[in-house]
């Protein structure tokens, strides 16, 4: 919806490309200046697709632009709470205002349960929940100092509605987002404060890049009745990032004024049976 979010300002992790980049294009394209961020650098050992990189998140900021509203990009680690302040504080002494944040950075790793070593399920942990608070952190002090209230969308995945098999580290770090969300909600809606958890299926994004579909082919392969579980009823079988974008602009605007503590799942039906 063109000027759904005009002259507002978005605060998005993981900006770099895929699901982050769509939802920074998307909310530029309706009105809003942005504020990127993503680690655009190495990832945890154990992650088995490739990593952003600097030319991705210079990318982000060219599609934006293109779009003709202002971006200010860095790169920071999520887990970094005062690299993210930093840099949310310097959004907005350029752009003047924050209004929505999204905590949309996390990473991947399929594992079998007994071969999950303590580092990488720390890093799955670290990333996931941790780096989602630092983000509602770094930005909800803003929010609350503009006095109009405000809309958290926390990126949380299928796997924190139902469970993602071979993955018991992401299964467990995103349904912590989503018990974040409504604890969240709860506090900060004295506020006007809203804050919602959206929960993607399969989306055709570079997580699906480097061995990430050999590691979970070998993880599928101890146990192939599992594959059923995250069967979708619609016949596309995977998503588009824009089509997560879509349903985060529409929690970021008024249409959704009412909405809080609410799980949104874009997953083809995935988690309902």
């Amino acid at each position: 919806m063109i000027g759904r979010h005009t002259d507002k300002v978005a605060f998005i992790t993981g900006a770099a490309r895929g699901q982050g980049r769509a939802h920074a294009v998307r909310l530029a394209g309706e009105g809003a200046d942005i504020i990127a961020v993503d680690i655009a650098g190495p990832l945890p050992a154990a992650v088995p697709y490739d990593s952003a990189t600097p030319a991705d998140l210079a990318e982000t900021v060219r599609l934006v632009e293109a779009t003709g509203r202002r971006i200010v990009a860095a790169t920071v680690d999520t887990r970094d709470l005062d690299g993210l302040r930093r840099a949310v504080d310097e959004g907005v002494a350029a752009l003047g205002r924050l209004d929505i944040v999204v905590a949309n950075a996390g990473i991947c790793i399929p594992q079998r349960w007994n071969e999950i070593t303590a580092e990488s399920f720390r890093d799955v942990i670290d990333v996931n929940i941790t780096g989602t608070w630092n983000t509602v952190v770094a930005g909800v002090d803003h929010l609350i100092a503009g006095g109009r209230g405000g809309s958290i969308i926390l990126v949380s995945s299928a796997a924190g509605l139902k469970m993602q098999p071979f993955m018991v580290h992401y299964t467990a770090s995103k349904h912590a987002v989503t018990g974040m969300a409504k604890a969240l909600a709860a506090e900060l809606g004295k506020h006007r404060i809203r804050v919602n958890s959206v929960h993607p299926g399969a989306v055709n994004t570079p997580m699906g890049s480097g061995d990430m579909v050999a590691a979970l082919g070998r993880a599928l392969a101890s146990n192939p009745q599992l594959g059923h579980m995250t069967t979708p009823f619609l016949p596309d079988w995977v998503a588009e990032a824009e089509d997560v974008a879509a349903a985060v602009s529409w929690l970021a605007d008024d249409e959704s004024r009412y909405i809080t503590a609410t799980q949104v799942a874009v997953d083809l039906g995935a988690t309902q049976y």
